[in-house]
């Protein structure tokens, strides 16, 4: 069993707390509590139906929003675990760190974030921050879910190779190592998950992946050509891939944080670098399976084309509301005088799913 929490991770001690004071609860952590809320937030319900890679509803078989953040704070607590810190702050942050995705994937942020290039932009990082701060409303005494300000410091530095955050609010010079757990989580989760996804659909094929090292060895580990039944090869590849990874993020992150001398959380904060980390040889490993999935996955001819639609619907979508904000629910329309029509209209059409955009569009 691990021992107990390192000195350098985030505790209710070295908190900065919450914007609006709250009683403590008497069996739960502040920290716990915070993920308790996220669960139950309806930004979170709705990403269900929300597009990973494949459209809900349509291709139902593959991962949605939802399980891709499941799966990742299934990771981000292993981290924690083993490396001795926040398990419940890592699993908030891993289970929030996709709230503001809007409908349709990366096509959907990017054709709002082009509709928006007058009014601010649009950015998913920053989009989840609206939402926990602002646009969620369960309490009666404050707006949003009133999270710890290490959550939202998490949240707000999310990172990964499609991931820059823009949030200058933050005054620290490097996240917690909790926050750096959820950055390295979702890398490994997304990588491993979009690669079975892929091979599933049919538009990566097993042909493909000899070329790419890491597969290869996560072949040859689990004796692959062995294997007959191909949803089960495939399944144990992306597992194998898994647990590599996670395997070498532990022994390297105890390295760094050894070397670094790090003792305090400020020494957490202060770091030029960040502190949880995969090897140089498994991150070049990983670097050409993410340049392999760009090319052959995320950029597939089949996904390229829903991509086009996505561009028009969303585009149709807002001028339409812009038009007719009276179309918008109450709840958001009185958002319009502090914050503008474009950025409701946006915030709005983030919150959608998928399914529920496609239907609000024939209507």
């Amino acid at each position: 069993m691990p021992e107990k929490i390192a000195e350098y991770a985030v505790t209710q001690n070295n908190s900065r707390g919450r914007a609006f004071p709250e009683k403590p609860h008497p069996y739960r952590s502040d920290f716990e509590r915070d993920r308790d809320r996220i669960i139950h937030c309806s930004a979170f319900r709705r990403l269900e139906g929300k597009t990973q890679v494949f459209t809900p509803g349509l291709d139902d078989y593959y991962r949605t929003r939802l399980t891709h953040s499941i799966e990742v704070a299934q990771i981000g607590r292993t981290l924690a675990k083993e490396l001795r810190l926040n398990e419940s702050l890592t699993e908030a942050i891993c289970l929030a760190h996709d709230l503001g995705h809007p409908p349709f994937g990366h096509a959907g942020e990017k054709t709002l974030n082009d509709l928006m290039s007058e009014f601010g932009g649009f950015e998913h990082n920053r989009q989840t921050l609206r939402i926990v701060d602002l646009l969620e409303h369960p309490y009666p005494d404050f707006m949003g879910l009133n999270l710890m300000y290490e959550t939202r410091l998490g949240l707000a530095r999310h990172t990964s190779p499609y991931d820059r955050p823009q949030n200058g609010t933050f005054a620290e010079a490097n996240c917690s190592l909790e926050g750096q757990i959820a950055n390295i989580a979702d890398r490994v989760a997304y990588n491993c998950h979009d690669l079975e996804d892929g091979m599933r659909a049919g538009l990566i094929t097993g042909e493909q992946l000899k070329a790419i090292e890491i597969v290869r060895s996560a072949q040859s580990q689990i004796n692959a050509e062995a294997i007959d039944d191909r949803t089960i090869r495939r399944t144990r590849t992306a597992k194998a891939i898994i647990d590599t990874l996670v395997s070498d993020c532990l022994e390297t992150s105890r390295t760094i944080l050894a070397a670094a001398k790090i003792k305090t959380i400020d020494d957490v904060y202060a770091a030029d670098e960040n502190l949880i980390a995969i090897s140089a040889e498994n991150e070049a490993k990983l670097v050409e399976l993410e340049d392999f999935l760009m090319q052959n996955f995320y950029l597939h001819p089949y996904l390229i084309q829903t991509a086009k639609k996505v561009q028009n619907w969303l585009q149709v979508m807002f001028e339409k509301l812009c038009r007719k904000p009276e179309l918008m629910p109450g709840y958001y329309r009185r958002f319009i005088p502090d914050n503008g029509l474009q950025r409701t209209v946006c915030d709005y059409i983030a919150g959608m799913t998928d399914r529920f955009c496609l239907n609000l569009l024939e209507k």
